[in-house]
């Protein structure tokens, strides 16, 4: 929730409900991070002055909140400005060591975090019928669903999506060797990526690449291989939930990506099979019961 404050420096008051309870409240200069630009803020510790009057401005649902060590991370549910992390920073004054130290926070945008990509340092922390898939719009060179019907579109998160009626119930996002490469180097939004995957009950992180190749300094270019070690494990530690595949090549992986939404698409059809019988027992039951209870009496 971003309210409006009466402060010339802090002009703006965010804060994050958890039950409509003040999670965090921070004072902040700006609405919204500008392009490769970071918002100072400090944080409300004490209640408001009785002068202050607070226009809210707008309040959006937060679909993904993550705390990682001095990260937070937080994805809300819109289309535009959707990602974001706070930083907090402990600080010692240089001139007076002896004093106690204080609190720098940050927030920071996925453009800003790309922009700035941080040095390499770690953040700890087939079916029965035809399914429809999307693509998204901007994918090149997709993977293909033969017997499938295929449609490119919008996707909010994810490059494929497995979709019935007009929402995704299974979501992949595919990565090549020098995507998932890439990825690592910026590791707050790869760490915002898998928050906002992990939203949907069925997704996964399918990788064009085995994972030994993750570890061969014959096939790696700017990162170590213990480096890479690392950064993979982390990313397991810090999102337990969330399936990340290491396939040999393009083919096999567009061949576990199809399986695995067919598998995902029977089991749908399974569990509605079986609702159905199970409503159609027990209206047969019901049937017979009142059918029973009006016989006539026969002495």
């Amino acid at each position: 929730m971003l309210e409006r404050s009466g402060s010339e420096r802090f002009p703006f008051r965010l804060r994050i409900l958890r039950n409509e309870k003040p999670w965090l409240t921070l004072r902040v200069q700006d609405r919204w991070p500008g392009a490769g630009q970071h918002i100072f803020c400090l944080r409300e510790t004490e209640p408001p002055e009785p002068w202050e009057i607070f226009d809210e401005l707008e309040r959006v649902r937060v679909l993904a909140l993550e705390v990682r060590g001095r990260r937070t991370s937080v994805v809300l549910d819109r289309s535009r400005n959707r990602r974001c992390d706070f930083l907090f920073l402990t600080r010692r004054y240089k001139n007076r060591p002896d004093d106690p130290p204080y609190e720098q926070i940050y927030w920071l945008t996925q453009q800003a975090m790309q922009q700035r990509r941080p040095r390499a340092r770690l953040v700890s922390v087939g079916a029965p019928q035809p399914y429809r898939v999307r693509i998204a719009s901007d994918e090149r060179y997709p993977w293909r669903f033969p017997a499938s019907d295929v449609e490119r579109g919008r996707l909010p998160c994810g490059d494929y999506a497995l979709m019935v009626d007009d929402s995704p119930v299974a979501v992949v996002e595919r990565k090549t060797f020098d995507n998932f490469l890439a990825d690592i180097g910026v590791m707050p939004v790869l760490h915002q990526r898998l928050a906002e995957l992990a939203t949907h009950e069925q997704h996964a992180l399918v990788v064009e690449a085995p994972y030994e190749d993750f570890l061969n300094p014959k096939k790696l270019r700017y990162y170590s291989a213990t480096f890479c070690a690392a950064a993979i494990a982390d990313l397991y530690a810090a999102h337990p939930g969330v399936r990340i595949v290491f396939c040999a090549n393009r083919k096999t992986a567009n061949e576990w990506t199809r399986n695995y939404f067919a598998a995902v698409w029977k089991s749908r059809q399974e569990r509605r099979e079986t609702s159905s019988l199970a409503r159609g027992r027990a209206r047969t039951q019901a049937l017979d019961e009142v059918a029973e209870s009006t016989e006539p009496y026969v002495s």
